[in-house]
């Protein structure tokens, strides 16, 4: 700007990039490849050292990143941040001290972005800092973004940064950091001395080696690069980043927290609390989440954090005045607060108290012995053939297999990080293995992710971002009576089943949802609720355990394009049925919201404003008519009978359902008295008194017909239903057009085809136990809960 003042990102559009680029496939490493030869970014590169880029470069730049189309508006804000002024300098490090020079207007400023012109010609910006910048709001283990970054700033490829480079570098950290709310005025020192300290030989300048190891051990440094609450060594601290409302305190200095942002680092784990200048000192006395002898095993003990605890206190019922400076102690397993001098009169052996029916507290957890089960599978064939030789009964082969099927159970009880542990849960007990997508329902899966792991045994709890369900089923894959925590939506409830199916676990543990998705169809009808609104995760463990267990049908999908065609589709998006699939107006209108959200997520971040694009894109959808002639073009056969009635009503959609719940809680196919059908009694199509209660656990799928987007939009209203058409096990339908599909509301563009829908398997699911339920729920069997 002419002013050498810049533009800066207000706290809602930082946020806006942050979801652009949560949602973006592309990584920066990829983008970066694009200014090589033949990449639609080579031509700003025409001296192989990557320049500074004009406007028209930078917006190319962040809309190849983020995988999306800017407006200009947003991206000038964007790239005035990124200037530097006439009087911007960066000074060189003198006598041992950083001085900070940049003045970059990506600040934490909540003050509304100045008006800005468009960017000339002749503006640029460097290059480096933008993916520096960048780098540090993508996903990563903290070592490869201090890598990536160093490479950025070699720009000679000698492997050696000066103090001037290492400077830039430290600022744009700086400029992040005020952004997510830190107090920079702690966090700038701390970063001072580790420059100083970085240059371990003492030559003046920094090699990657160097580089690494000083940023690894500096923890609030890694806190800003993303450090991961995964579980490597017992006894170490996961840290973040916390603002405290009721006073604070440190305790290793035993001082008060202050400040107005981010005060402080407190353990994930175990709520140890820490100034930014203490926390390199803490020792690592963290929580043990394994015994690594029998001896440890014998008895737990309580593990006491002191202090920051308000609230009564377990014994005397007298509130602790936490705000006088470090009293009251908390115990991490039981979770029981008292006053220091009450806790004198408690049992030093912890009982779990509350916790006791789902968690794995250490004790129940010690290594496996790796050894034998590698030699007893080394020596399996030899032992197998031995036995053969003694004694060829069906018997001894039979105990064979199960000895070595044992075995192969015992390897898979691993952890991500290689030990291998095996379990023993406490007697009467159901520990809970919780997955959970931090993706889902905005900020909400992460701060679960926190809150379980600190009332967990954090082996139990499993972040899905970070490797998927199945580090976790393996770890469980021997343990009898587990229950499983889906904290997500439908579609993460989807891919736990299927992982469960491919884990081949014998004793399949049923699951229970904490609904945190759009719709939450499936938690609806299991009493989970509509969408989680907060509700004390206390609460929600009691509600797991105290829930039923229903089975549910889950039906394979398969789609046979027809040869020949010259239309392009998608490819379909699941081969698995939990919920629902339909074809037509519905699944148009579900493809035109996902669309949109992909290219803007940040439009889509909340429940509320997700149900009103909906109806947006229903109302479009009731002038476009796309799907019109779909009465004409489609055949459906149930149970291998033809229904007339489609191609005679002029139906514009076709749904089949598992479950009564579609559209966040609609019931499609509407109430009914009749009870459920006795298997043995055959279902007449003809004749709709015929039809039953639907019932997620009694092999049959219910099929809907829809009008339009009109009556779409009344039955989303609750002012009627759908048409009912038919009742059946096997669902066969033939397509003539390209059509609009979905599968658990995952929508695709489908060209003519044949579509057979079977019956896979039933698996146990978690119905919550909770009173005064409306009879829209009473279609469901209520099973006796049975001992695993």
């Amino acid at each position: 700007a002419s002013d050498g003042e810049f533009v800066t990102l207000t706290p809602e559009e930082f946020e806006r990039l942050q979801k652009y680029a949560e949602y973006s496939p592309k990584k920066l490493s990829d983008v970066m490849a694009e200014f090589n030869e033949d990449g639609i970014l080579s031509k700003y590169n025409k001296e192989k050292v990557k320049p500074p880029i004009d406007y028209a470069g930078f917006k190319l730049f962040m809309e190849t990143y983020l995988d999306t189309d800017l407006t200009d508006d947003f991206c000038a804000h964007m790239f005035r941040s990124f200037q530097k002024s006439s009087n911007q300098t960066i000074r060189p490090l003198s006598q041992g001290k950083c001085t900070y020079a940049i003045t970059s207007g990506i600040t934490g400023s909540s003050e509304k972005p100045r008006a800005t012109t468009m960017p000339t010609d002749n503006e640029s910006v460097h290059l480096k800092d933008i993916a520096c910048y960048l780098s540090l709001l993508e996903g990563g283990r903290p070592e490869d973004k201090l890598q990536f970054v160093f490479k950025l700033y070699d720009t000679d490829g000698n492997g050696n940064l000066d103090s001037t480079e290492m400077e830039r570098i430290v600022n744009q950290m700086m400029h992040v950091a005020e952004y997510l709310g830190w107090d920079v005025t702690e966090l700038r020192p701390i970063l001072e001395e580790m420059l100083q300290e970085i240059d371990y030989d003492g030559d003046g300048v920094v090699t990657l080696n160097e580089w690494i190891q000083g940023g690894l051990t500096s923890i609030p440094l890694l806190v800003l690069l993303g450090l991961e609450t995964n579980i490597k060594d017992d006894g170490s601290h996961a840290w973040r980043l916390k603002h405290f409302s009721p006073p604070a305190y440190c305790n290793f200095c035993l001082t008060m927290l202050v400040g107005v942002g981010k005060q402080g680092l407190c353990c994930t784990f175990c709520k140890y609390t820490a100034h930014e200048r203490c926390v390199s000192k803490v020792p690592a006395n963290c929580i043990q989440t394994y015994v690594k002898s029998a001896k440890e095993a014998a008895k737990l003990s309580h593990v006491w954090v002191e202090g920051n605890n308000a609230g009564p206190c377990d014994k005397c019922k007298k509130p602790i005045k936490c705000y006088q400076g470090l009293t009251g102690l908390h115990c991490r397993w039981c979770q029981a607060t008292y006053h220091n001098k009450c806790a004198s009169h408690i049992s030093a052996e912890c009982d779990m108290g509350k916790m006791r029916a789902h968690t794995l507290p250490p004790s129940c957890i010690c290594p496996g012995l790796l050894v034998s089960c590698l030699i007893s599978l080394m020596y399996w064939p030899i032992e197998k053939e031995s036995r053969s030789r003694e004694n060829s009964s069906n018997e001894t082969t039979h105990n064979s297999t199960n000895d070595k099927s044992k075995f192969m159970k015992r390897m898979n009880s691993m952890t991500w990080d290689g030990q291998g542990l095996q379990i023993s849960p406490l007697p009467g007990t159901h520990p809970v293995l919780v997955f959970i997508n931090p993706k889902s329902g905005g900020k909400q899966g992460v701060r679960l992710l926190r809150k379980m792991q600190s009332l967990l045994n954090p082996r139990q709890v499993y972040n899905l971002s970070q490797g998927g369900p199945m580090p976790g089923l393996n770890f469980f894959h021997d343990v009898e009576g587990f229950r499983v925590l889906c904290c997500g939506g439908d579609g993460t409830v989807g891919w736990i089943l299927d992982c469960i199916d491919k884990s081949q676990i014998l004793h399949r543990p049923p699951v229970a949802i904490l609904p945190l998705g759009t719709g939450n169809d499936l938690a609806r009808c299991l009493r989970w609720g509509g969408g989680y609104e907060g509700t004390s995760v206390m609460k929600v463990l009691q509600q797991v355990e105290n829930s039923l267990s229903v089975p549910m049908d889950r039906w394979n999908l398969n789609v046979k394009p027809e040869a020949g065609s010259r239309e392009v589709g998608d490819p379909v998006p699941l081969s698995i049925m939990n919920n629902y699939f339909s074809i037509g107006v519905d699944a148009s209108i579900c493809r035109k919201f996902h669309v949109m959200r992909e290219k803007h997520p940040e439009k889509f971040n909340s429940r509320m404003k997700n149900k009103l694009w909906y109806s947006a894109f229903g109302t479009t959808e009731t002038f476009a008519a796309s799907c019109k002639k779909l009465h004409d073009n489609l055949e459906v056969l149930v149970d291998g009978e033809k229904l007339e009635s489609v191609s005679r009503n002029r139906f514009q959609g076709i749904a089949i359902l598992n479950i009564p719940s579609v559209y966040g809680g609609t019931n499609l196919w509407g109430p009914t008295k009749k009870k459920r059908r006795d298997p043995n009694n055959p279902i007449d199509l003809k004749h709709a008194m015929s039809f039953y209660h639907p019932d997620m656990g009694d092999k049959l799928l219910e099929v809907v017909g829809l009008e339009g987007a009109m009556e779409v939009g009344q039955i989303m209203a609750g002012l009627r239903a759908g048409k009912r058409l038919a009742q059946g096990s096997d669902i066969k339908i033939n397509t003539k057009l390209l059509f609009p599909m979905q599968v658990d509301g995952e929508p695709w563009m489908q060209i003519p085809c044949s579509i057979h829908i079977t019956h896979k398997n039933q698996v146990p699911m978690l119905m919550a136990n909770t009173t005064g339920q409306s009879s829209f729920f009473s279609c469901f069997r209520k099973q006796s809960e049975t001992e695993e």
